[in-house]
This record gives C-alpha cells, structure tokens and sequence, in this order.
C-alpha cells in the first residue's frame, strides 16, 4: 500500500485528504478494467468515467471558483501511482482548458467548462511548434485580423490529445509587438475548416499526439482568449499552475516504483534470505523513500504557495518539476534494476513505469529550463 501519512502533512486541509483518499478507492476499482490496447478509446473511456463519477469537476474553474492547485496535485499523484493514462486524461482536461478557466469570458465558459467537466468533450493545449519548443516567443503561427475574426495559419506538434480532442487552445501570432508580446490565445473547435491533423506521432509510452495543421481557418472574434497580444502571458500563467501538476504525476509514478520495489524485494529470496536483507538493497530502498519525500515537499510547497494567494509560483514550480521529475527518473531506474531480469519483461509495472517517465522530463518545460528558470529567478531576487 502507498505511503499516505504526507495526507496530514500542514499543507493540507481536511477535504484534500478525503478527496485523495475517496480517489484511490475509486481508481483501485475502475481502472483495473480499462483496455489500453486502443489508446484513443481509452482515453475517450477515462475522460468519460471521470466525468461521470465528478473528478473532471476539478479540472477547471467555473463562475466564483478557482482552480486549487494542491486538489490538481492530489489528483495526478493518485491516478499517476495507478494508471498512466488515466493521469495523462485528467491532465490534458485540466491544462487545454486553463486558459478559459484563468482568462475566460463568462460566455467562453458557459459554452465549455461544463461539456469538459463532465467529460462530453476533450480538450486540449496547441502551444508548441516545429521549430519553438520552450522557446514560445519564437512561434511563427500567424492569425491575421479578418473584419472581426481571425484567420488562423501555421502548424502545431506535440500536441497531447490531438487527433482525440474536441476543442483546442490555440496560441498565434497576432503580430501587436516581436517576441512574446505578439501572441494571442484562440479556442478552436476540432471541427472548425482548415483545421486538419497532419500526422499522428508515436511514443514509446502511447498517447494520443498529433501534429496540427491550420489552413485558413477563420475564427469570430469571439474565440480570442482574454487580450490580444496577451498570449504569451496566458500561457504562462496556465504553465505556472499546471507545471506543478506535472511534478505530482512523477511523483506518483515514484511511489509506485518504490511500492514495486518493496513488494519485490520482500518477496524475493537470495541464499536462503530475503532480498531485504542485503545492506546494499536496504541502501537502495533508503535512497528511494528520501528522493519521494524530498519531491513530495517541493510539490505540494509550490501548490501550497499558489493556493495561497501567490500571483506566481515560477521558481517554486520549476523545482519542483525539475526535482521530482529527475529523481522519479533514478527511483523507477532503481526499481527495475532491482526486480533484475522481470524488471525489462514487457508489461511488468516497472516497464511500464520506465517509459511513462521520460517524457515528464521534457514536456511543459525540458529539465535544463527549469534549471535556467530557477537561477534566474534566483539571481533576480538579488537586484
């Protein structure tokens, strides 16, 4: 069983420990039952029950209420220790709707929030570019003022849920200064003209990911999200939200690593004598419960900070990801050198792991950013 005691930890209140908890039982009943031989559909089946069973009301923010950062974190660590993809589903729920949820109109999210709450429609968060990573100041994507709409030209790639998704947040240039101030935020139904999916990318951990291709396709002024030219910062303002989430998902993923490597090495016999009792395996597992907790402390101190009041969280998000997404690295590595030979067997827990973590290492903002991220935050706080 997974450790739960960091549930009474201060930074937490009443309601987070009975939401994570109430969310494992539900997650050790269904999601045992999920088919992942299909990807898409079982993505499109995970957003489904978590609509229906009320987790997806939590991904986004409607009327008076606010996104609660350490609920996010709570969620993807649970759903993360059990299945991948059901983490992945939530998250995409959360972050392709961000922008409406920070910066909506009440009309934008009347038309949204609920059919993605409830699970009716999938969203998803068009950001990166062939040539723009982390760079976003360096996207070339145009819209292009059309009487009172846009039209909207350019490709998008690495995009999580496209192929699958219902509406997208689109971030273009608008063109009212170079660089970031340039940009502009769009929601874009799927089945708008000229929105076509140019080609579905596999990864070693399948998810639903697709490049995107926009030719000519005309907006109303209605769907510019918040300012124009406000782009830049509403997609940073969802990222300094949503990074944190991603550091809880590894988290997740390492306390189920580490529960892995405990049943194994308890269970394991070597000369007559559990694996346990070798003092480098004990070493080993001492190594893994510290890298959980020290990356636990620095995730739920960012969601903390910003649930309570903080405009920003760049720097205390940025070590949090960077920390516990490496460090999930090295626990799940541990993990498998640890179950030996079943460790690389296809479909043991800690394969799977193994390929589920490398990408949290570079998406929404690749470790050596984050390092850039803290030492210029850091460095700015002494001016």
């Amino acid at each position: 069983m997974a450790d739960r005691t960091f549930l009474d930890w201060p930074f937490f209140e009443l309601r987070h420990k009975e939401l994570a908890l109430a969310l494992d039982e539900w997650a050790g009943q269904e999601l045992k039952n999920v088919d992942h031989a299909d990807t898409d559909g079982a993505c499109r089946d995970l957003v489904g029950m978590m609509g229906r069973d009320g987790w997806l009301r939590h991904s986004g923010a409607e009327g008076d209420e606010v996104l609660d950062v350490r609920t996010l974190c709570l969620i993807r660590e649970t759903l993360a220790r059990h299945d991948g993809l059901a983490d992945f589903s939530f998250a995409m729920q959360g972050l392709g709707t961000g922008a409406i949820s920070l910066f909506g109109s009440d009309e934008q999210k009347a038309e949204w929030l609920p059919k993605t709450r409830s699970g009716q429609a999938i969203s998803a968060f068009a950001l990166t570019e062939p040539q723009s990573g982390s760079d976003v100041a360096n996207s070339t994507m145009t819209a292009k003022a059309d009487g009172n709409g846009y039209v909207l030209d350019g490709r998008k790639t690495w995009i999580s849920n496209g192929g699958i998704a219902d509406v997208y947040t689109v971030f273009a240039r608008t063109g009212e200064a170079p660089g970031a101030k340039g940009l502009s935020a769009f929601i874009v139904p799927a089945d708008t003209p000229g929105l076509k999916v140019e080609e579905r990318l596999e990864v070693m951990a399948p998810h639903p990911l697709a490049t995107l291709h926009f030719d000519g396709v005309k907006l109303p002024g209605s769907a510019l999200l918040g300012e124009a030219g406000r782009g830049f910062a509403i997609a940073m303002s969802v990222l300094d939200v949503f990074r944190s989430t991603v550091a809880a998902a590894a988290l997740g993923f390492a306390r189920r690593a580490l529960d892995e490597a405990l049943l194994r090495v308890t269970s394991r016999q070597v000369q007559g004598a559990a694996l346990s009792e070798l003092q480098l395996v004990q070493g080993h597992i001492a190594d893994m419960a510290l890298d959980v907790d020290a990356a636990a402390l620095l995730v739920y101190r960012a969601a903390w900070t910003k649930d309570s009041g903080a405009p920003r969280v760049t720097r205390e998000a940025a070590m949090a990801k960077l920390f516990a997404t490496d460090q999930a690295q090295k626990v799940i590595d541990t993990a498998v050198q640890l179950h030996g030979g079943d460790g690389v067997r296809n479909g043991e827990a800690v394969e799977r792991l193994y390929r589920e973590i490398r990408a949290l290492r570079i998406y929404e903002g690749a470790s050596d950013v984050q390092r850039v991220v803290i030492a210029r935050q850091t460095l700015g706080a002494m001016t």
